[in-house]
């Protein structure tokens, strides 16, 4: 499952976050929780959660179904310069 979750991380929703400076990083799987970084222009985004719930989660459980119990960002935003919406 986790090659399935980074192909489409790759495929899908890197480029989409890269078209606004940003990157989402995969960091495990356990028990059908996903744990995800946010880096570049995500890091520290006031919308950061938004993209989160409703595109990163909405997709892997679009994907994958009841495989993905929770998504959790590991992210520490507070170190995020917010660089799209500066």
């Amino acid at each position: 499952m986790r090659r399935k979750i980074q192909k489409l991380l790759d495929e899908h929703i890197n480029p989409f976050v890269a078209s606004h400076g940003g990157k989402i990083e995969l960091v495990d799987v356990v028990d059908g929780k996903v744990m995800l970084n946010m880096s570049g222009g995500c890091q520290g985004c006031s919308q950061s959660s938004v993209t989160l719930r409703q595109g990163v989660e909405s997709m892997l459980k679009d994907h994958f179904g009841d495989m993905i119990k929770e998504v959790i960002d590991t992210t520490d935003h507070h170190l995020g310069e917010n660089p799209y919406f500066s």
